[in-house]
């Protein structure tokens, strides 16, 4: 009857800038008599309308098409449904399956309507990110000076990280192994052959812990990874070989022990904590001062800010503030810690900030979920509608491919792919950060291979090796993993050592050191052949439209494919998650005999995928040449 997802039925189809018209159409049986036929929109926040459709003819003998066109008004979610007056009476045509249509029900189809001006930055699209824990990632002989009070430095970098609790029970995070900013920079030629176009690095202002999520100083690089001069030598360097830089922005919380509250008395102040007379002291809810406060998930090491508080908002987003300060310095972008706990005031202001000083500039926000529709602390978020968001990272594609390797009815895929294809802004989807892996996930090879760890503590974590014949079958799945990775909608983010084989569980066992020396250099001869490939069809991967050929049994295959005056050119990646090898012979996906091999396992005249392989293939389709017109 209908189907949200193919133009027969809804063109153009996925989400639509506010006053583009939308056409409908349904497919109804003669045998239902139909005498009306409404498009029932639901814009959130509205009152439900009825649009009233056409009969417009025939569909073969026995069905019949009606049709009308919808034109959104301005930029939101719009959520809609069929209702027909047939001879079984008023019928609710809901949203099956897949985009599809059933009789009855009560779920709907999402429109999101985006701002007609809403555009994003043109330079990350059919790139690669790389995401780097600076302590973790390369240490330079730069010397690290005078060590601030309380950290202590690991003097073997293979050394795992510290996870037992101190003396007094607490797990502080507090060691380091001193990687920084030098050792990024020197490893640059490395990166530049894997491939990557965007660095992204976690958090390098001043902090006391080892992953510096709670902000010492917004305004300093921290001592140890080096000076404002090394970041912005590396930004240029980095500039100089294709590669920007985007950094994290934690403006949700501080932490206690920083000049801004200043508990432990480490600054001159005086912090929040000390005096109500602090310029910082509205920054913070308290709310029995000066030990209760309110803090971010109960850490009482991270007291909340209240991110409305003009002083505050001043301080980060203003015209001399920390977001415009730091592009300036040499950054291309941030990426917002929490996206989902600042508010939207905040969010409209750091926007317009980062875009007053670059307009090119990327902001990406931390987002769990489906962006287009979430709802954080009772308040339907406007992520990706304009004046937010360019882009967010993309948990649900990493759920999508762990769930189909590791045995889930490739649907589950399907559904889940599409379903961020269908909601998404264009210009969102084709920069959201695609990962496997992040500081806050299980290494992807434990992930692929490993016992799963449900709900076990760090004792247990800490002893766990993949052993030889987990480790075999973790790097089949993941050399399939990152073809899909590197071929959906987005850009892949690859996490610093995922390309080099390292293992872990959860934080500290998932931050471990990048292993120079001791790598897996046939894994990191595959991501670099994984990047060749990518750029070098970037015409295809950074803007290409998507569709699934096949979701069946042990065998995944999807398109991406775009139209140029004379062809349809289109990547296939076609994939096997089994341990038997699988024939494709017959499945209609594509025509061998136009397919040229692009990467993986050569198909060629073979019709047969070994176990845990997959192949791209690139088509090319000549279009039927256009009739002059008619005159």
């Amino acid at each position: 009857m209908f189907n949200s997802r193919s133009r027969k039925y809804r063109n153009p189809t996925g989400a639509v800038a506010d006053g583009r018209a939308v056409h409908f159409r349904i497919t109804l049986g003669r045998d239902l008599s139909c005498s009306q036929a409404h498009l029932v929109i639901h814009p959130e926040g509205g009152e439900p309308q009825a649009q009233g459709m056409f009969w417009c003819g025939m569909n073969g003998e026995n069905r019949e098409w009606w049709e009308c066109e919808f034109t959104p008004p301005a930029p939101g979610l719009y959520f809609y449904h069929f209702e027909i007056h047939s001879c079984r009476g008023i019928q609710r045509i809901s949203r099956g399956e897949a985009g599809t249509a059933v009789f009855g029900g009560t779920n709907q189809w999402q429109m999101t309507v985006y701002s007609r001006d809403f555009t994003t930055p043109d330079w990350l699209g059919g790139g690669i990110m790389y995401q780097i824990l600076p302590d973790r990632f390369a240490r330079s002989d730069t010397p690290k000076g005078e060590i601030p009070y309380g950290r202590t430095m690991h003097e073997d970098w293979h050394e795992p990280p510290v996870w037992q609790p101190n003396e007094q029970g607490e797990v502080t995070n507090s060691d380091f192994f001193g990687g920084d900013l030098a050792g990024i920079r020197e490893k640059l030629p490395y990166l530049k052959e894997l491939g990557v176009t965007c660095l992204y690095l976690n958090p390098i202002f001043e902090s006391h812990s080892n992953h510096r999520y709670d902000t010492a100083d917004y305004s300093k690089i921290d001592p140890l990874l080096g000076t404002e001069e090394d970041f912005t030598r590396l930004c240029k360097e980095a500039r100089a070989l294709g590669i920007r830089i985007l950094i994290d922005g934690v403006f949700s919380h501080t932490g206690s022990d920083s000049v801004y509250f200043n508990k432990s008395g480490r600054y001159q102040g005086p912090g929040a904590y000390q005096s109500q007379d602090s310029p910082y002291y509205p920054w913070y809810c308290f709310y029995n001062w000066p030990e209760g406060y309110d803090c971010w998930w109960n850490f009482n090491t991270l007291p909340n800010v209240q991110e409305t508080n003009e002083s505050f908002n001043a301080y980060i987003n203003g015209p001399d503030g920390i977001v415009p300060r730091w592009l300036r310095a040499g950054a291309s972008g941030w990426r917002l810690d929490v996206a989902d706990e600042l508010p939207d005031l905040f969010l409209d202001r750091l926007t317009a900030a980062v875009k007053a000083e670059d307009p090119e500039a990327l902001v990406l926000g931390e987002v769990w979920e489906d962006a287009s529709n979430k709802s954080a602390y009772g308040v339907r978020r406007r992520y990706l509608l304009g004046g937010q968001l360019d882009t967010v990272m993309n948990y649900p594609f990493r759920d999508a491919v762990i769930g189909y390797l590791l045995g889930a009815d490739p649907r589950e895929f399907r559904e889940i792919v599409e379903n961020i294809v269908e909601n998404y802004p264009p210009q969102c989807l084709h920069l959201l950060m695609n990962h496997l892996g992040t500081h806050d996930t299980e290494r992807i090879l434990t992930v692929l291979g490993g016992e799963p760890m449900g709900g076990r503590g760090r004792e247990w974590q800490s002893a766990q090796r993949l052993n030889d014949d987990q480790r075999v079958l973790a790097l089949q799945r993941l050399r399939l993993a990152s073809m899909i990775q590197y071929l959906l909608p987005g850009v892949p983010c690859v996490y610093y050592g995922d390309e080099a084989g390292l293992e872990g569980y959860r934080d500290p066992f998932c931050r471990g050191t990048y292993p120079w020396g001791r790598e897996d250099v046939s894994l990191i001869a595959w991501y670099k052949e994984l990047g060749r490939m990518r750029l070098s069809q970037k015409d295809i991967l950074t803007e290409g439209a998507y569709r699934t050929l096949k979701a069946e049994g042990h065998l995944l295959a999807f398109e991406r494919y775009i139209f140029t005056d004379t062809a349809r050119e289109s990547l296939v990646l076609i994939c096997n998650r089994s341990s038997r090898p699988q024939s494709i012979l017959g499945m209609g996906i594509v025509d061998l005999t136009e397919a040229r091999h692009v990467l993986g396992c050569p198909l060629g005249a073979v019709t047969v995928l070994p176990p845990y392989s997959g192949s791209v293939l690139r088509v090319s389709r000549a279009l039927p040449p256009q009739e002059p017109p008619q005159r």
